[in-house]
């Protein structure tokens, strides 16, 4: 009969070759558990799967996570839909399985600054990730930054096959600033890329009916609006402020310069 001690090598040698890592770090503590719930074998071995899909889950979470390049911690679960009324929080919710993702749909978010449209974004890319997607998260103006440059380094099409990868690509705050007519055009070129193959969220402060002053070109932009909101969720948030909820309630405004703002 082989050694204990032989075979408790052998299985942690193996389970490293497999690349099973959390159970060759956790199997001292399941075995111990399983001897003292008397588990059958097969209950073992749904325990030790588990286990490691729960692991590989995790990690691949976190990886996603870092990938999408998130500019801060947010989540849904901390989202005030009672702050703001007009958000849908059922269709977030339904947003949130990834089921958009499958028919490449896209979301927009409508609403002046400080109404939460990137708290969600980064919230809902968060969810998405957990659902099995990949995602990346950039402002408009680093993302046609990062065009402008890969053009006139000749590496466009390069830069485009890039941003055309994610499943999600979110893309935050377009029409703070208005585009240069080539930055305009650049920006058509992605969206006709992600058309029907991938998934767009962007959250704007500006209307559609504002947006041929947004592109500097009306023909351009309803061109892209063709796009984006032909397999669309649309969303207008309308609200007070967080941060000015969040002044007023450290006494840095008061309620009468509030509605001055």
């Amino acid at each position: 009969m082989t050694s204990p001690t032989i075979v408790r090598a052998r299985v942690a040698d193996s389970l490293r070759r497999l690349y099973l890592s959390a159970l060759d770090e956790r199997l001292d503590a399941l075995l111990s558990e399983a001897a003292r719930k008397e588990q059958t074998f097969l209950d073992f071995l749904d325990t030790l799967l588990t286990e490691e899909l729960s692991s590989k889950q995790r990690k691949r979470v976190t990886m996603g996570i870092s990938i999408a390049h998130f500019p801060t911690v947010k989540t849904l679960d901390e989202f005030d839909f009672k702050f703001q009324p007009s958000v849908d929080a059922k269709l977030m919710r339904e947003l949130a399985t990834g089921r958009f993702i499958a028919n490449a749909e896209n979301v927009i978010l409508f609403g002046p600054p400080g109404v939460g449209k990137t708290h969600l974004a980064i919230g809902l890319g968060r969810a998405i990730v957990e659902a099995g997607h990949s995602v990346l998260f950039e402002s408009a103006t680093a993302l046609l930054g990062a065009l402008a440059r890969a053009e006139a380094e000749g590496k466009l099409d390069e830069k485009l096959r890039f941003y055309a990868k994610p499943k999600l690509l979110i893309i935050d705050e377009l029409g703070y600033l208005p585009f240069e007519k080539r930055s305009a055009h650049l920006f058509f070129q992605l969206v006709a890329r992600r058309y029907e193959k991938g998934s767009l969220l962007i959250t704007t402060n500006q209307l559609v009916t504002h947006w041929g002053t947004v592109f500097g070109d009306e023909v351009l932009a309803a061109a892209i609006l063709d796009r984006l909101l032909h397999h669309s969720h649309t969303m207008v948030i309308q609200g007070e402020s967080y941060r000015l909820k969040q002044k007023r309630r450290a006494g840095l405004v008061s309620p009468s310069n509030t509605k001055a703002e």
